[in-house]
């Protein structure tokens, strides 16, 4: 590792090893490095082979950027290719989960090597802002779900009994249920005092956050009061691809549409649909009749058979206005192009913001964690529907026909439209005033503790 350029400040990225998570603090790190801090990114093997390829992408691709290796321990069925949640099979997840809190040696060595001036840290590893302060070095937590999301939760934390100041946002009982089984196969330290929303408390004076004003102003501001910290917006951070071949025959299928005429349906790179939630999904975008490009994603170790999970006859029924895609796809691309009238998304933060950013309605179908929150969100602000499920939370046809109507047939999709539009050009007003206000912060912390003998 190269000796630490002592003319300007540098910082240790460190996110949580899902795409989710790596790509918006690798977008962090290209603007901060045009800001004159010189950035260190740590994650496994296999996702630094993801940023170096998405990075070789980038025709401006000269970042004051230098990637590390954090090595997790070896487990016999956890090989390195399962290093990161986009590859490992989900029966495997605690078992990640598990080597990935088990990589303090790792790290310990990373960050005594590199000595930092401050760590940016994920909200899993509370182990390392900890470890940062015992070396004094600055530890800020980047969170990269929204403060809407953040706030309901803490307060939940922090206010027991009393009520969310904001009824829009409220999980059924079947979520609930569900998010605590999710989130207690990711088991903390049950001893640590600040195991639940240390990532919050453990930051040093600041919060960065992947979100902006214009959108989530009041659950910003809130947040804030909650963690008595300073949430500081860092702005949407869209990755984007330079390579004109990257989806070359999606922009050409498009460009034959009309304008807001064709549906995007995709589900995010970690998320998969059950056989019986593809079914009703197809029969439902069969029977409203739009055009629609759909990502169909396989579980690691599966491949779908098309055919064989989409009713009898569908592929050929609808051939005339679909494209099926089969792994990854140009999400940025396609939410961009004019044809694209609605975006049908499982609601993950990034994508959320990639919709909005590009003035694109969404037809929300949450499916776990926060993504139920971020779609009422939506729903508030006055840019999506959320499609209407049971009491089990199950997925009918109709439901999903009746959402997309509302956004592509009838005239309620011209008022969701002009209002994703506006929070489109908030964001994008917003975009550089964020990113130069998240710099200075970072700055005068780093300034501030600098001076303290």
């Amino acid at each position: 590792m190269e000796e630490k350029c002592h003319s300007k400040f540098s910082i240790l990225m460190f996110p949580w090893i899902a795409y989710g998570h790596v790509f918006p603090y690798l977008e962090l790190s290209k603007h901060l490095s045009k800001k004159n801090f010189h950035i260190y990114l740590c994650s496994t093997a296999i996702n630094l082979d993801s940023i170096k390829n998405s990075l070789q992408q980038q025709s401006n691709s000269n970042y004051s950027i230098q990637l590390v290796e954090l090595r997790l321990p070896s487990f016999p069925d956890l090989p390195p290719h399962f290093h990161t949640t986009k590859s490992v099979p989900q029966n495997l997840m605690p078992r990640l989960f598990q080597a990935f809190q088990m990589s303090v040696t790792s790290f310990t060595d990373i960050i005594n090597n590199l000595k930092p001036d401050l760590l940016i840290y994920d909200g899993f590893q509370t182990w390392a802002a900890k470890l940062a302060k015992s070396m004094n070095i600055l530890a800020i937590h980047f969170a990269t779900t929204g403060a809407a999301t953040y706030s309901f939760a803490y307060h939940g934390f922090r206010c027991k009994g009393s009520t969310f100041p904001y009824p829009a946002l409220y999980l059924k009982d079947y979520e609930r249920k569900a998010s605590r089984a999710e989130v207690a196969q990711l088991k903390r330290d049950e001893d640590d005092k600040y195991s639940l929303f240390g990532h919050f408390e453990l930051s040093d004076d600041i919060v960065l956050m992947k979100t902006c004003k214009g959108i989530e102003g009041k659950y910003v501001d809130y947040l804030s009061v909650l963690c008595k910290k300073n949430v500081v917006p860092v702005g949407p951070l869209i990755t984007r691809s330079d390579n004109e071949e990257n989806g070359s025959e999606i922009m050409e299928w498009l460009s034959t549409k009309p304008q807001f005429s064709t549906v995007f349906v995709s589900f995010g790179s970690e998320n998969y649909l059950s056989k019986d939630q593809m079914e009703e999904i197809a029969k439902g975008l069969e029977l409203c009749n739009v055009n629609f490009v759909w990502v169909v994603r396989s579980p690691v170790g599966k491949i779908i058979n098309i055919h064989e999970v989409m009713p009898k006859g569908f592929l050929d029924r609808v051939k005339e206005r679909c494209m099926i895609l089969q792994g990854l796809a140009p999400q940025a691309k396609i939410l961009a192009h004019k044809s694209v009238g609605a975006f049908v998304s499982h609601c993950g933060m990034s994508s959320i913001i990639e919709s909005l950013y590009f003035g694109v309605p969404v037809i929300a179908v949450p499916l776990k964690l926060d993504q139920p929150l971020n779609a009422r969100f939506l729903v508030e602000a006055g840019a999506g529907v959320e499609v209407a499920r049971d009491d089990d939370g199950n997925l009918s046809s109709d439901e999903f026909v009746n959402a997309i109507n509302k956004v592509i047939v009838e005239t309620y999709g011209e008022k969701l439209r002009l209002r994703a539009m506006e929070l489109s050009e908030k964001m994008k007003n917003e975009e550089e005033e964020d990113m130069n206000e998240a710099a200075d912060q970072l700055l005068r912390v780093c300034m501030k503790y600098k001076q303290q003998p």
